[in-house]
């Protein structure tokens, strides 16, 4: 059986050089120096360990953001990531396919990069990092992405960003360090405030306005699956919207499996959404292939369904 996987990393010299000057003594760069040699390696290494796990394609993309640059420099480094990832996947093009990496900070120019990304490059679509410049993409300012995902026909994968500042002293502080910022990220902030963030473009209309969007959440549905029908129990009565926030769920986004291996989330959000939008993937190299691998092998799905969900979607979805 096929496997493909969606939310999987890499990074480049000239990114974490850029990182470690805008964020000195954050606790995130010794997450990606703890990685670095798997983040860079996109070659034998990478692929003899998708090999051990049976996983034939992964869809590669940036870990990180590029939030906390000017615009211009943003904008440079982004199109020269797409540019080395492009020649990464040229190498081993039946192993991989790629994600665009974007400088939201000057979204026209993002759009732009978006464009090139798809039409010149092969990229299947674009992965974007949490808020930019503290404001949520629903801000009117981010038209031009969702103007391109929607005339290019690929999808944005909504990945988790590092919180803004103010968030991390109302919420996290009081705590030591090391326990705030798995707090604020992995174990447990990261994905309700994706959850928010993809409630706050079904309220304010964004769907409405871009009916063909299509969006990826990773970590099977950010909670979403768990308390969509509450939210719209109470949302719904005040948001006006032209559908159920369900509906606007089940028909613009897709769920992948990333980084979250235990059952009871994945029965959840497969009444919720259906097999027809679970995408199995891993997170790596922050989880392990041989991990997502075995989680894979314990669905108790039908045939029919693992397909789907192993290599079926991901293959309509990003046309590969």
């Amino acid at each position: 059986m096929r496997t493909i996987t969606l939310e999987e990393h890499f990074s480049t010299p000239a990114y974490l050089e850029a990182m470690a000057e805008v964020r000195q003594g954050e606790p995130i760069n010794g997450l990606w120096r703890a990685n670095r040699e798997k983040l860079f390696d996109v070659g034998n290494d990478r692929i003899a360990d998708m090999d051990a796990a049976g996983i034939d394609v992964q869809v590669l993309s940036l870990s990180g953001s590029l939030d906390k640059l000017n615009p211009a420099t943003a904008t440079a480094l982004a199109r020269d990531t797409n540019d080395k990832l492009a020649e990464l996947v040229r190498v081993h093009p039946s192993r991989f396919a790629a994600f665009a990496c974007l400088g939201l900070q000057d979204p026209a120019n993002a759009a732009l990069e978006f464009e090139r990304s798809v039409r010149k490059l092969g990229f299947k679509g674009a992965l974007v990092n949490g808020t930019a410049d503290g404001a949520f993409l629903d801000d009117p300012r981010f038209s031009p992405l969702f103007e391109a995902a929607q005339a290019l026909d690929v999808p944005i994968y909504l990945h988790p960003g590092l919180p803004p500042a103010e968030v991390t002293k109302a919420y996290y502080s009081g705590l030591p360090a090391d326990v705030a910022f798995v707090l604020s990220t992995p174990g447990w902030g990261w994905h309700v405030e994706t959850g928010m963030h993809c409630l706050r473009l079904i309220v304010s209309g964004v769907f409405d306005r871009y009916p063909n969007l299509k969006i990826i959440i990773g970590h099977l549905g950010e909670a979403l699956p768990f308390y969509i029908a509450r939210s719209d129990h109470f949302l719904g009565r005040v948001a006006r919207l032209r559908r159920r926030i369900p509906e606007y769920f089940r028909e613009h986004f897709y769920i992948t499996t990333s980084g979250c291996f235990t059952l009871p989330p994945f029965e959840c959000a497969l009444q919720v959404v259906g097999a027809d939008r679970l995408l199995f993937s891993v997170d790596y190299p922050y989880d392990t292939n041989a991990a997502g691998r075995a989680f894979l092998n314990s669905l108790s799905v039908s045939a029919e369904d693992l397909e789907k969900i192993s290599h079926g979607n991901a293959e309509r979805l990003l046309k590969l």
